[in-house]
């Protein structure tokens, strides 16, 4: 994945009304979530923007609360990209990834956003981009390829994520289908149903009226 350097506020007044005083001021409310999971009860002093969420079973995972500014993350967001985040707060760098945004129902502009803190040892879940490459056979014959899944979900540590996956679409012939299944990538696991179908080679009206002359 390519690197996108982002720096971040610790954001310390919470609640709707802080929220949408944020807002106003052209920023983002951020939670980056994946931090240390920690023992309950917990006697060490949290940094600006940090706190404690209960898991259960005694254990609790430390959040942190940020602030960053529309224009920072416009090319994080509005892009078919995937990007490691390099994620700077108060001059600490830590590393994540984008989990969720979400977008005003009217006005489409970003409301929240939540990160996922990474590191090289951890195995995450990510969308990545689906490129397609060759000559399929069934194009040749007259059909037309379809891209069923433009993202395919992967689980690996994040250094072995790459900014899409190429698929070679040479062998799949007239009416034929390319599944999660038959897919393999060194070092991704693929979360997605095996029998999910990612493209496609349709018959044509064309295509099916040369099938139909050959069998005549």
């Amino acid at each position: 994945m390519k690197t996108f350097q982002l720096t971040a506020e610790p954001r310390t007044d919470l609640g709707k009304k802080a929220a949408k005083a944020i807002r106003k001021e052209n920023k983002i409310p951020v939670v980056l979530n994946g931090g240390e999971i920690i023992n309950l009860p917990y006697d060490k002093e949290l940094k600006a923007g940090e706190k404690i969420v209960e898991i259960g079973n005694g254990k609790g995972l430390i959040t942190t609360d940020l602030v960053v500014s529309q224009d920072a993350v416009r090319k994080l967001v509005y892009t078919p990209d995937i990007y490691a985040i390099e994620l700077t707060v108060n001059g600490e760098t830590r590393m994540a990834v984008l989990k969720d945004i979400q977008f005003h129902p009217v006005k489409d502009t970003i409301m929240h956003i939540d990160l996922l803190e990474v590191n090289d040892k951890k195995p995450v879940a990510i969308e990545v981009p689906v490129k397609l490459e060759g000559h399929a056979e069934g194009v040749k014959a007259g059909g037309k390829l379809t891209l069923s899944m433009k993202k395919i979900r992967v689980k690996a540590v994040y250094t072995e994520i790459p900014e899409r996956v190429v698929i070679n679409v040479d062998h799949l012939g007239l009416g034929k289908t390319l599944q999660i299944g038959e897919l393999h990538f060194e070092g991704l696991e693929l979360m997605n149903a095996k029998n999910a179908v990612v493209c496609a080679v349709q018959l044509t009206r064309a295509a099916r009226g040369a099938q139909a002359n050959a069998n005549s």
